[in-house]
């Protein structure tokens, strides 16, 4: 299946997570060890809202945006402006134009091959939608075809992501798992983790 032809349900997909997210999760952990709730939002808001719409179209940081390690839970009516800014960056994404040529998603110069970008903003939504779904008790929801398009970006790039630290050491799924089980294993996962009590 064609990347473009699933942006907009990967982003629907982590925005109902966000919004379900109360004020009180904020400070859960998740299973990215490193992050809690809200750094986790706020490291998802900033690529896929932020970023990721300008990496779409090819534009450096603008005058006014917010950089890396905002708090964007600090403001008032965050979650409904992710949701915006997600469906924005989606509806980018969703033009084959945007998979074309290199782009930066930085900002900073240095550019890679846009669709190795927009798979990056693909992982974002479904992997990072997934972890804060889990530490927040909640469900995601992924259908067959956002499986197997996720499946074909990471099974590409894992070994990759791993040596940079952006994947944990795989996680053995049984080969009988659904796919997107074995999607999380791949990206280093594991499919079972619990929220604490």
């Amino acid at each position: 299946m064609e990347p473009t032809a699933v942006m907009t349900r990967a982003a629907a997909v982590a925005v109902d997570v966000v919004r379900g997210i109360g004020p009180d999760e904020l400070d859960r952990r998740t299973p990215c060890t490193e992050l809690d709730v809200r750094a986790l939002l706020n490291h998802l808001i900033f690529w896929t809202g932020v970023r990721g719409y300008g990496a779409g179209l090819k534009q450096p940081p603008q005058p006014g945006e917010p950089e890396q390690g905002h708090d964007f839970t600090a403001e008032p009516g965050w979650a409904e402006a992710y949701a915006a800014r997600a469906a924005a960056t989606a509806e980018v994404w969703s033009d084959p134009r945007a998979w074309t040529g290199e782009t930066s998603l930085t900002g900073n110069g240095s550019r890679m091959p846009a669709g190795f970008v927009g798979g990056i903003l693909l992982c974002e939504w479904l992997l990072h939608g997934w972890d804060l779904a889990v530490a927040t008790g909640q469900k995601l929801t992924v259908d067959d075809d956002l499986a197997a398009a996720l499946y074909e970006d990471v099974a590409g790039r894992a070994e990759m992501a791993r040596q940079y630290g952006a994947f944990g050491p795989e996680v053995d799924v049984p080969p009988t798992a659904p796919l997107f089980d074995r999607v999380l294993g791949l990206s280093g996962r594991d499919p079972a983790w619990q929220r604490e009590a």
